[in-house]
C-alpha cells in the first residue's frame, strides 16, 4: 500500500514540479480511502484511512509533525445536568451552545502540546481540551468550563470524540497515515478532514479534504417521513409501542 501510494505521489510531485519550485513552503497532499459512507440498515460503524505526503520542494532534512482532524457537521445543542433530589435523578441547571461538531477526532503523530504550545492549539482547535463550543448568552467561565468538560466526556463515551496522540504514521519523513474509527451512532451530513504540517511549533501547511454520511433506501424514508411529518410520526411510533407492548403481553399469556 505504501509503495503504491509512494509511486502516485511521485507523479503528483512530478506534475507539480514548475510550482514546487516556485516555493519554500512544504505542500501536503491528502486523500482519503472513502469519499462516502452510507448509513445502512445493519451499519456497525467504519475505518477512515486519512494519508498522504509532505512534499518538501527544498528537500531539506526537516521532521515534520502531523496532525489530522475530523470534525461532522455542527449543531446546537442543550446540556442538562442531573442532580439527586429525594433519591430521584431530575434535571437542574444548563446550558445552550449555538454550534457543537456532531463529530471530532484529531490524530497526530505525537502528543499535541508536545508538538505545539497552548495558545496554536486553541487556534486550530487542535485536541479535545481547545474545542471552541460557542455557548449562548452569558455563563460565568467556571460554570461553561464544566458544562463542556461534562459535553466531551459524554460523546467521549457515545464514540463520537476521540483523540489519538500517537495515531499518525510517519513513513520515510514523507509519507503520512491515520486511521479513524467511524461509529455507528454518526449523523448524516459533510465531514471535513484538515491536515496540518507542523515544524518547531508552527503550523506550516494545511489541506483539507471532505467525506459525505448520508442515508439511502428505508432508512432514508424513516429520516424524511420523522422530519417532515413529525406529528404523525410520532403518534405511529407511540401507537406502535402501544401494540408491540399489548401483543407481547397476549403472546406470554396464551404460554
Amino acid at each position: 500500500m505504501m509503495r503504491l501510494l509512494a509511486f502516485f505521489l511521485a507523479l503528483i510531485v512530478a506534475a507539480q514540479a514548475p510550482a514546487l519550485a516556485q516555493s519554500e513552503d512544504p505542500i501536503l497532499v491528502p486523500d482519503i480511502s472513502q469519499h462516502e459512507i452510507v448509513l445502512r440498515q445493519g451499519f456497525t460503524g467504519a475505518n477512515l484511512l486519512l494519508y498522504g505526503a509532505v512534499l518538501d520542494p527544498a528537500d531539506s532534512d526537516a521532521q515534520y509533525d502531523v496532525v489530522v482532524v475530523l470534525k461532522g457537521p455542527s449543531e446546537p445543542i442543550l446540556v442538562r445536568e442531573k442532580d439527586r433530589f429525594f433519591g430521584i435523578w431530575v434535571n437542574s441547571d444548563d446550558t445552550a451552545y449555538r454550534s457543537v461538531p456532531s463529530f471530532y477526532a484529531i490524530a497526530s503523530s505525537r502528543p499535541v502540546l508536545d508538538i505545539v504550545d497552548e495558545r496554536t492549539a486553541a487556534i486550530y482547535e487542535l485536541g479535545l481540551d481547545y474545542l471552541q463550543l460557542s455557548p449562548s448568552g452569558s455563563i460565568d467561565p467556571a460554570e461553561q468550563q464544566r458544562f463542556a468538560e461534562g459535553l466531551v466526556d459524554l460523546r467521549q463515551r457515545q464514540g463520537l470524540y476521540g483523540q489519538y496522540d500517537t495515531g499518525v504514521e510517519i513513513s520515510q519523513g514523507v509519507l503520512y497515515r491515520a486511521d479513524i474509527p467511524i461509529p455507528s451512532n454518526v449523523v448524516s451530513g459533510r465531514y471535513v478532514a484538515e491536515t496540518f504540517a507542523i515544524y518547531d511549533g508552527r503550523v506550516i501547511s494545511s489541506a483539507t479534504s471532505e467525506v459525505q454520511v448520508f442515508k439511502e433506501g428505508f432508512e432514508l424514508g424513516v429520516e424524511e417521513a420523522a422530519n417532515d411529518y413529525s406529528f404523525f410520526y410520532g403518534l405511529f411510533a407511540v401507537g406502535l409501542s402501544v401494540f408491540m407492548g399489548w401483543a407481547a403481553g397476549r403472546l406470554f399469556a396464551l404460554v
